[in-house]
């Protein structure tokens, strides 16, 4: 069975995603118009598709819902490479970028300053996001059984490799597992976000957290290609093997951000991933003249999931993510 990509001299412009209409044992790719910019042009959001010999479950990666959050982009142009489709049952669907005006503007938030995570599923009759949003959802999320949505710390912050996963529902506490990640949050999926509106939906979600903001890290990358892996092998799309961890994942029963109630330059100690102490020093803070002027301490036992790297905090700023070890 041919494995390449259909030759075409164009990629073909789509509405809508029609996975009935795609041959089996075959890969395609399509440029769905979304939505118009302000000319009036059309704006395309790309999407591939691996449909394998057979039906089976429909899979669906999404990667830089945040513009700024790339480390998703070549998790997805990777595995939809490797993906033998001969030898796939059922179809992945990857999504390299899902907000594309924030990518190309090397953004965070939607053009409106709207957060696209945080608006899902949107609306048909909306303002400029909430519409992006009902599309991306309507046309293309809601032919998914099963999703996993990747995104990267925000700008100024770092992450380590967690999963965020209802840990009480048995499929998405399974597929969270599988992403060998270091620290699992139990987060239920009714906040707005792709992987909420999924859930509403009744698709199986998870958010994977691949790391920092802004590049390329081939670590992080390797690992989120070994994850979806797993989940192919586990959904009995693909036949290859577990790659089991080497160390089980900390898994959290919940979290919060330490925020500085002083402003000045901000030094955070603790490395991501690494456990802390109640009455630990965590942070320290500066003021314009090199003195130090404020230490923090962690107010409980906990796990560093993120932290704040940009020196410069505002009172009231976020320092660190301390996740907070428990079964859910």
């Amino acid at each position: 069975m041919n494995n390449t990509f259909q030759e075409t001299k164009h990629i073909p412009v789509i509405e809508d995603l029609k996975l009935q209409d795609i041959p089996y044992g075959t890969k395609q790719r399509f440029f769905l118009h979304i939505v118009s910019d302000g000319m009036g042009m059309p704006v395309y959001l790309p999407i591939i598709v691996a449909k394998g010999t057979e039906d089976g479950p429909v899979l669906g990666l999404t990667a830089a819902v945040h513009g700024n959050e790339l480390n998703g982009i070549p998790v997805v142009q990777r595995i939809m490479h490797e993906i033998d489709v001969s030898k796939l049952r059922g179809t992945v669907v990857g999504i390299p970028v899902s907000n594309v005006p924030s990518l190309l503007r090397r953004t965070r938030r939607f053009l409106d300053g709207n957060d696209l995570n945080h608006l899902m599923p949107g609306k048909p009759d909306g303002n400029v996001s909430q519409v992006y949003a009902w599309r991306l959802v309507e046309r293309v999320i809601r032919y998914f059984n099963y999703l996993i949505d990747l995104h990267t710390a925000s700008q100024g912050r770092i992450n380590s490799y967690y999963i965020r996963a209802d840990m009480v529902n048995p499929t998405t506490r399974q597929l969270a597992i599988l992403q060998n990640p270091k620290i699992i949050l139990h987060n239920p999926p009714s906040d707005g976000t792709l992987r909420g509106a999924a859930n509403e939906l009744g698709i199986h979600a998870i958010t994977l957290e691949v790391g920092n903001p802004a590049t390329f890290q081939r670590g992080m990358i390797r690992d989120g290609l070994t994850g979806i892996h797993n989940v192919l092998h586990y959904l009995d799309m693909l036949h290859s093997q577990i790659d089991e961890p080497v160390e089980p994942p900390v898994i959290c029963k919940n979290s919060h951000w330490m925020y500085s109630d002083e402003g000045g330059f901000l030094s955070v100690l603790p490395e991501v991933g690494s456990f802390v102490k109640k009455g630990q020093p965590i942070a320290t803070m500066r003021n314009v003249f090199g003195d130090v002027i404020k230490e923090y301490t962690a107010p409980e036992d906990g796990v560093v999931i993120g932290k704040e790297v940009n020196p410069v905090n505002q009172t009231g700023g976020r320092m660190l993510h301390l996740g907070i070890p428990g079964i859910p």
